[in-house]
């Protein structure tokens, strides 16, 4: 249990170790609130194109009697194990409320996710991404998930470099071999203004502590913006720490008036860490690219690693590239397809 303290100080009463991933289960059909009560059978339909290399058959998916939407594909992929529904919406005929998306992201009513995503049409970019939190909120940026899309349409056009516009700005990606795609996610922002933070701090280091406020034993996380506000703590141990009762309570701290990503970086060498993360409005994650970014970012500010470094990530590896020339970060890491289907 984690309680606020005075000043930006955090108390742990206790710190019991997190919980492993749990092993991840075959999604359950689609339902929508209550259209759940008014499913319909299956109907017989033309097996959907599947990319080549796609592992197994699509599940059959029941359809609501009323969905509100027209026939769609998706596709449910993943990148280093942070999980996402993508939907090709470039027709424009997608209008997901935020009970739709809570319930294409629960693993017990949907596909399961930690993201829903739409693929729309832009004339700034290759495709536009859109983001849902699996609350139903809104996302700026997921670096993941851009190397997931980009990937689809590499597949689609034949490309080996697209860009992928989002709300945080545009993106370019390259394929950088078999399923590995590599996003360039522009420079990090590290103004305390920037991050927002309530009130100015060096964001190499901000007033924050987690524990007792004589011996806290977490203190000072970096502070990075990349295209969204992330925290990252340095931690000797990440086996040891309770990320959720630690991350549950610092992403909605008052210093973050917008909420932040926490990310806890164990440095294994100063070419390799590890990293797991408490996601803004969707919790705990497998993995979280654009944490990822921030969390080398950080580490190589406070002169703990080098700029270019191997995260382990509880659902796979990502190597991240903070460039002296550019300033640029660049994130290079796997996709997986499991499956394709129409709702």
């Amino acid at each position: 249990m984690v309680t606020l303290t005075s000043s930006w100080g955090l108390h742990a009463a206790s710190t019991a170790a997190a919980t492993p991933a749990q092993t991840r289960r075959m999604p359950n059909p689609f339902l929508f609130g209550r259209e759940a009560s008014r499913l319909k059978q299956v109907r017989k339909r033309n097996k959907p194109f599947l990319p080549p290399g796609c592992p197994c058959d699509p599940p059959s998916i029941p359809q609501p009697e009323r969905l509100h939407l027209l026939t769609m594909k998706f596709w449910k992929m993943n990148g280093a194990g942070n999980s996402f529904v993508i939907f090709d919406d470039r027709k424009g005929a997608l209008n997901l409320k935020p009970d739709q998306i809570k319930a294409i992201a629960n693993p017990e009513t949907g596909a399961g996710a930690d993201q829903v995503i739409a693929m729309e049409s832009t004339l700034r970019g290759d495709i536009f991404m859109r983001i849902w939190n699996k609350d139903g909120s809104s996302a700026e940026a997921c670096g993941n998930a851009t190397r997931c899309v980009a990937w689809l349409v590499m597949e689609e056009t034949g490309k080996e470099k697209i860009v992928v516009e989002t709300v945080a700005g545009r993106l370019k990606a390259d394929r950088v071999g078999e399923r590995q795609i590599s996003v360039d996610m522009g420079s990090p922002l590290l103004k305390w203004e920037e991050i927002p933070l309530a009130e100015r701090m060096d964001t190499r280091g901000i007033d924050l502590k987690i524990g007792p406020i004589d011996q806290p034993y977490l203190q000072l996380p970096g502070a990075v913006n990349m295209g969204n506000p992330h925290v990252v703590f340095f931690v000797p141990d990440l086996d040891k720490l309770d990320v959720k009762a630690v991350g549950s309570l610092v992403e909605w701290h008052p210093l973050f008036p917008q909420g932040v990503n926490v990310g806890f970086l164990e440095v294994i060498s100063r070419t390799e860490t590890r990293l797991r993360t408490w996601e803004r409005n969707a919790g705990q994650t497998l993995a979280c690219g654009s944490n990822n970014c921030a969390a080398i970012v950080a580490a190589a500010r406070r002169n703990l690693t080098d700029r270019k470094a191997l995260v382990h990530n509880d659902g796979g590896d990502i190597t991240i590239e903070w460039s002296e020339a550019t300033d640029h970060v660049i994130m290079t890491g796997p996709i997986e397809l499991e499956y394709v289907n129409e709702v």
